[in-house]
């Protein structure tokens, strides 16, 4: 059992505050699907491909990508290529996450298939590569299509498998993250084992790195897709975690998954405060962090709790929970009060 780090809680109680977010999630039903709750999506899909991107080093910044996604519009002075990234993954992304939600159209014994990882790497690089492609690449390796070359050691010193293996260890890897899915689903693997066994696959496909380029984005889009296929909420490894989860990589290319499992949990659980306030009626409590927005932010909110002005009961996981008519209410008696 770990120990508390620095005031964070031990990794499993995150592990267990994983799992009663996710049984909170099935209580208001579930992930919508995309087409049905595009509003509820719009902002998650929009931070999901800027810091993906951004973490890879994309120079646009949150508005830019906005703007692009929403108006088609080049907002910035920024490399044309730079642009063709946000487009070619944001089509990536949103294919991902359209799978939330009852799906007629992949079988329930696959999590993921080698067809949509292929998919995957070509939408997410086809626009970025027909305007600069990989200086090594031969046509074998265009999007869509494993490396033919040797790739050089990772910072932490573990190197990539040589590429005629690269086919067998991805049909692998693709068996084992089925089996996770189908053990997911039955109830063999419970809710609080779910964030190691992603981290798992996430650094098992990282470390055979199928690709000449593109194999981070492409990994945490299929680790999106995994999620969203088990009904679980999608992650964001935001571009100011960019080292943390380095790191973690790192960590789990010597077999040490934790850090990893544990930023997974977290981010997934954020991803939930994203949508929760959304699904839930005005009334519904809701953990506090799921409320901070412009207005007033989380550490805002603690406070209005602890000084007895927003009303909010303590759950038996010691959460603070609210609503969001009890948060309205404090905002217009604090908007009333003499400055």
């Amino acid at each position: 059992m770990t120990s508390s780090r620095r005031g964070r809680p031990p990794r499993h109680v995150v592990y267990e505050q994983f799992a009663a977010s996710v049984a909170e999630l099935r209580a208001y039903g579930g992930l919508p699907a995309f087409d049905q709750a595009d509003s509820l999506w719009q902002n998650l899909w929009h931070m999901e491909v800027h810091h993906s991107t951004a973490v890879e080093g994309n120079t646009l910044v949150l508005r830019e990508v906005e703007a692009l996604l929403n108006q088609g519009r080049a907002v910035g002075a920024k490399d044309l290529k730079d642009y063709m990234e946000v487009l070619g993954y944001a089509e990536a992304s949103r294919w991902v996450f359209d799978q939330a939600g009852p799906h007629p159209t992949y079988s329930h014994d696959n999590l993921v298939t080698l067809t949509e990882l292929r998919h995957l790497h070509t939408a997410a690089m086809t626009r970025v590569w027909d305007v600069a492609p990989h200086p090594l690449a031969d046509a074998a390796e265009a999007p869509g299509g494993f490396r033919q070359h040797e790739i050089a050691a990772f910072p932490g010193g573990m190197k990539p498998p040589t590429f005629p293996l690269v086919p067998a260890l991805i049909d692998a890897w693709i068996s084992d993250a089925d089996q996770f899915g189908q053990s997911v689903r039955h109830g063999t693997t419970i809710l609080a084992d779910v964030p190691p066994g992603l981290a798992r696959l996430h650094a098992g496909y990282e470390r055979i790195h199928p690709f000449l380029d593109g194999n981070g984005r492409t990994g945490r889009l299929v680790l999106n897709l995994m999620l969203t296929r088990l009904g679980l909420p999608p992650v964001v490894i935001l571009a100011s975690q960019r080292r943390r989860y380095l790191n973690a990589l790192i960590k789990a290319d010597a077999d040490d998954t934790g850090a990893l499992a544990e930023m997974l949990a977290q981010a997934s659980i954020s991803s939930l405060h994203r949508l929760l306030p959304q699904l839930a009626a005005a009334t519904d409590l809701v953990p506090l962090a799921a409320l901070a927005d412009q207005r007033l932010s989380l550490p805002a909110l603690r406070q209005a709790v602890s000084r007895g002005r927003l009303e909010a009961v303590m759950d038996g996981q010691g959460t603070w929970r609210s609503s969001r008519q009890a948060v309205d209410a404090y905002w217009t008696s604090r908007q009333r009060r003499p400055r």
